[in-house]
Parts: structure tokens; C-alpha cells; sequence
């Protein structure tokens, strides 16, 4: 059996997933749930999302993509003004 490291940036936390994104502009740090149920859509090899953040103290705005495969395990991460910050890195 092999086992898949956890993602660095993508973590599941029961019905919903956090990440933490610094916007490109000011650097400012938005952390960002997204719900399984509702914010996530099927496609034919998996699942995706996109969202579109607006930093509340700046308003820099980025846009998240995560490409998911059917387990809802991240495969692909794409943010457009801003960066995906590791896990490990949160404060």
C-alpha cells in the first residue's frame, strides 16, 4: 500500500479545507476556509475550486484554484496575486 504525503499548503480539517495565502500587493495574510459541501464542485477526474479572496485590511484581491482528485486530495494549487503559504509557516 502506498501512502500520499499530506499537502503543504492544503489543510483538511473535517467538512472543510484551510489555506493561507499573502496577497502580492501588501503581503497581507488571509486565512481562507473552504467547505467540502458547498464551495467545491465535481468534474469528470475529480473536484475543483476557485475563489476569489479580497484581503479585509488592504483589499488585494488574489484568485485560488485547487485542482482535487476524486478522494478530494489536492493535486494542483494556482493563486493569481498572491502566494500559498505552507502549513508549517502559519501563525
Amino acid at each position: 500500500m502506498f501512502f500520499r504525503k499530506r499537502d503543504e499548503h492544503v489543510k483538511p480539517e473535517g467538512q472543510a479545507f484551510w489555506v493561507q495565502i499573502r496577497t502580492e500587493r501588501s503581503g497581507e495574510l488571509v486565512r481562507l476556509r473552504i467547505s467540502r459541501a458547498s464551495e467545491i464542485s465535481p468534474t469528470q477526474s475529480g473536484y475543483y475550486v476557485r475563489k476569489v479572496i479580497v484581503a479585509p485590511e488592504s483589499l488585494d484581491q488574489a484568485v485560488l484554484e485547487i485542482w482535487f482528485d476524486r478522494r478530494m486530495r489536492p493535486l494542483r494549487k494556482s493563486v493569481e496575486g498572491g502566494e500559498l503559504i505552507p502549513i508549517k509557516e502559519w501563525v
